[in-house]
């Protein structure tokens, strides 16, 4: 093989390698849009987590805020309200998982594992009925004294837990989280 032969093998070679580079890059170039649109916007990722003011919030009420598109009751419960979840048997519940995110595993539906605070008296839980999608009605509603949802007859208790109807499961409990005595944040 002749000097000039061996020169002109490397220019192709060359070529071939070029254009190729060339060619994904400018594909690249292509497809990057398409997939760049399918990223959340700026404002679905500023409404990823939202802090929730507390403080007027007393005891025996409860307030609803809008987070990532759903119904989320924040209630501050009663001495009596904790009592009534405490004494709930596991046996009396259809869904005996806490339905809780903050908790490794599957953990049990206790009134404990269930509320946000050490105490119980805060209870945080999307306020979506497992069922169907509807949005349960509060303040006592229902035969067991939390929450009923009046579009085929959910009943859930004090800890938002399924116990009489269709819902095959407890209210769903959001990531949240104290970050002061008067601020909740959620997600």
């Amino acid at each position: 093989m002749s000097q000039a032969e061996d020169h002109a093998g490397t220019r192709r070679d060359f070529l071939y390698y070029a254009t190729a580079g060339t060619g994904a890059v400018a594909v690249g170039a292509a497809v990057w849009p398409l997939v760049n649109q399918m990223n959340p916007s700026a404002d679905v990722q500023a409404l990823a987590s939202i802090r929730v003011d507390v403080s007027g919030v007393s005891e025996g009420s409860q307030l609803t805020v809008k987070f990532l598109g759903k119904p989320v009751f924040i209630r501050r419960r009663t001495a009596e309200e904790i009592e009534a979840a405490r004494a709930v048997s596991l046996d009396d519940l259809p869904d005996q998982v806490a339905q809780n995110p903050n908790l490794s595993g599957e953990a049990p539906a206790t009134d404990e594992n269930r509320s946000l605070d050490e105490n119980g008296e805060w209870l945080v839980m999307i306020g979506v009925c497992t069922h169907l999608g509807c949005v349960p009605i509060g303040d006592g509603a229902g035969d067991f004294g939390g929450w009923f949802c009046p579009c085929h007859g959910s009943h859930y208790d004090e800890a938002g837990r399924i116990r009489k109807g269709p819902a095959p499961r407890n209210l769903d409990i959001p990531i949240a989280q104290f970050v002061d005595e008067t601020t909740i944040q959620l997600g």
